[in-house]
């Protein structure tokens, strides 16, 4: 071959080869799993709704060139951990975690699959990342900073409430050991500088939230703060 053919041909394939590639690329199907906390895609519709447009909007289309591997642990402890091994055995390329204990269980199973927490209530408490500045390992994600929101909170009910002197805890189980004992850290040191007792009180499942509200009214509570998950979850009960 004579030399100049040689480059015109080698010049031609440069030029092809990234168009190559690229087509390649945009037709990879990209899989990523994500960890509910409810139990099931009914019950999780509002956001997984939103989830899916957000992807969408930038240019994951599902079936397209993105497939989603969702996954519903109904708030129990030990199908967050399998369904995260699940995941993890999936070969997915990113992981969603909706909450700490999903986010907690994945980080124990995997360090080389990319995990998003979606909030946490204090990620580096927790265990997830070093710092907010750089957190280091496989997991990032957003925080609700915590920590620094518990004052404002109590502050806010003794503003409500001018004469508040008892205040209830209501966190409810499938939080991790972790966050539970920051939350009451927390909460504790902030209630003692503003001269009020606090009453932790466990909620193991939706059935026991009135219960856990009776608690707090027998033991003299005025109001009362919620944290998890499944409290979340069960908004209208605890409004009610």
């Amino acid at each position: 071959m004579r030399r100049r053919e040689f480059i015109i041909r080698v010049a031609g394939l440069s030029a092809v080869w990234p168009l190559i590639a690229h087509a390649q690329q945009s037709t990879r199907i990209a899989k990523i799993g994500v960890l509910w906390h409810a139990g099931s895609a009914e019950e999780e519709k509002i956001y997984l709704d939103i989830l899916t447009k957000a992807f969408n909007d930038l240019g994951y289309i599902e079936g397209k060139n993105v497939l989603f591997l969702h996954r519903f642990p109904a708030e129990q402890l030990e199908r967050i951990r399998s369904l995260a091994s699940e995941l993890v055995v999936s070969n997915v390329d990113v992981i969603i975690a909706i909450t700490v204990p999903g986010a907690v269980a994945l980080k124990q199973i995997t360090s080389a699959i990319p995990i998003v927490f979606v909030v946490a209530p204090d990620p580096v408490g927790s265990g997830l990342v070093a710092s907010l500045a750089h957190p280091g390992g496989n997991l990032t994600g957003l925080s609700f900073m915590a920590p620094d929101l518990t004052g404002k909170r109590l502050s806010l009910l003794k503003e409500a409430i001018p004469s508040l002197s008892r205040v209830g805890l209501l966190q409810d189980r499938s939080l991790d050991p972790v966050t539970t004992r920051n939350n009451v850290e927390s909460y504790s040191k902030a209630a003692q500088a503003m001269g009020l007792v606090l009453h932790p009180i466990e909620v193991p499942t939706p059935e026991s939230i009135d219960a856990a509200f009776s608690a707090a009214a027998i033991d003299g509570c005025e109001a009362a703060v919620v944290a998890g998950a499944m409290l979340a979850n069960e908004g209208a009960r605890v409004g009610a």
